[in-house]
């Protein structure tokens, strides 16, 4: 039985700005900045290494709709080079580097497909198999609406049918809900694959057929933990075998440390060290939330004669030769003791601020993004912004009231 064999990607936000990440040492924030087009080429070295039969893109290939000129120049260049080994590329635009946007065009070679933005197909000739591939890119920004219905219904024959969509399952508002579809609407399709995008989160929606998202190639923030990558998928009529291959450059996680019966500074930084070794060994690069755990009250009083910035410095300089660069972000604190008055209180803020909508989060920040001298300094309120902001302040609260 006939198998072809194809990349599934998606998500690639090259050139991300990764704001908010301070207080890094220049070369640190270099090696940030360039993590998008690291993960992208290990995705082109990949498909040079193993051909595919195919590469799909699904969606936000660029971080914004301006794309920038590097941006476009490091995906023109790494097309470029799968056109050199005769490696056809389908892609669609998302949300984020939608066809309205403003930009200097870069021609894509020959070998790569891009989806206007109604919903049409493209067949692929694999040793004889046809390959049917449909999908669209988005026209604006917001598309609120379902664009499932625009997708055919494959026919009962041999060749095999891939759908592409960038887009929410309903009722899932982890990002902003856009081209909103039911897994049940993607089944009745009767489609052999379908490649998805925009959820950055890594997971398969269903195996028979599979209805994959496979993440982002590069973790943006501290709430895209973990290896982030791409699917290799070999696909027949009768079955088809997923592939995960990492691409993150940097990995951003969360780490908690065990601090039972720990009673002086030097024990406390040893416990640190081995922790962000181990994680440096499996990972190499990233960026680090510590969280301590088990917080009695004698290791709390240790805690609380230093302030935490003074702690989290110091630590920061102990790793600060490793040939990796790890990069602690933030340093909290869980205690092991009562619960007080305070962490009642804390939880109940907690709670407050992850109910509040973007407009009420806008009304909250509108001193700082109103002033008529720093604004000039601020981009526009996003989505991502807001979720930084939020994590930013529950770290803040923990530690203030907490210790």
């Amino acid at each position: 039985m006939s198998t072809i064999r194809f990349l599934h990607a998606a998500d690639l936000h090259l050139d991300s700005p990764f704001k908010g990440m301070t207080g890094m040492q220049v070369d640190q924030l270099v090696s940030l900045r360039n993590s998008t087009f690291a993960a992208f080429e290990r995705l082109i070295s990949h498909a040079i290494h193993t051909k595919p039969d195919f590469v799909l893109i699904v969606g936000d290939i660029y971080d914004g709709e301006d794309r920038s000129l590097r941006a476009q120049l490091k995906f023109q260049e790494g097309m470029k080079k799968l056109s050199d080994a005769h490696i056809p590329v389908v892609i669609s635009y998302g949300n984020h580097d939608h066809l309205s946007g403003r930009w200097t065009r870069f021609e894509l070679p020959s070998n790569v497909y891009v989806f206007k933005e109604k919903v049409e197909q493209v067949t692929l000739n694999i040793r004889g198999d046809q390959v049917n591939i449909y999908g669209f890119s988005y026209k604006d920004r917001h598309i609120r609406e379902s664009m499932i219905t625009n997708y055919p219904i494959a026919d009962t024959g041999t060749a095999f049918h891939i759908g592409m969509l960038h887009g929410s399952l309903a009722g899932d508002e982890t990002h902003a809900v856009y081209a909103p579809f039911t897994k049940e609407e993607l089944l009745q399709k009767h489609y052999d694959y379908w490649a998805l995008g925009h959820i950055h989160l890594r997971q398969q929606l269903h195996s028979e057929p599979p209805i994959v998202y496979p993440g982002n190639l590069q973790g943006r923030h501290r709430n895209e933990r973990g290896e982030k990558g791409f699917y290799e998928v070999n696909l027949s009529k009768a079955e088809a075998a997923l592939n995960f291959i990492p691409s993150s450059e940097i990995v951003f996680e969360r780490i908690d440390i065990s601090c039972a019966g720990i009673r002086h500074a030097n024990e406390w930084i040893e416990i640190c060290k081995e922790s962000i070794d181990s994680f440096k060994d499996k990972h190499g690069a990233g960026i680090i939330d510590l969280t301590m755990t088990d917080v009695d009250l004698e290791t709390a009083t240790m805690f609380d004669q230093t302030p935490v910035e003074e702690w989290l410095e110091v630590l920061r300089e102990v790793i600060s030769d490793q040939e990796s660069f790890v990069w602690i972000q933030s340093l909290s604190f869980k205690k092991a003791y009562g619960v007080t008055a305070t962490g009642v209180l804390e939880q109940s803020v907690f709670n407050m601020i992850n109910e509040w909508t973007e407009e009420e989060w806008k009304d909250v920040l509108k001193d700082v993004y109103q002033h008529t001298r720093g604004v000039k300094y601020l981009p526009i309120l996003s989505e991502d912004d807001i979720l930084e902001v939020k994590e930013k302040s529950k770290i803040i609260m923990a530690n203030e009231v907490t210790l």
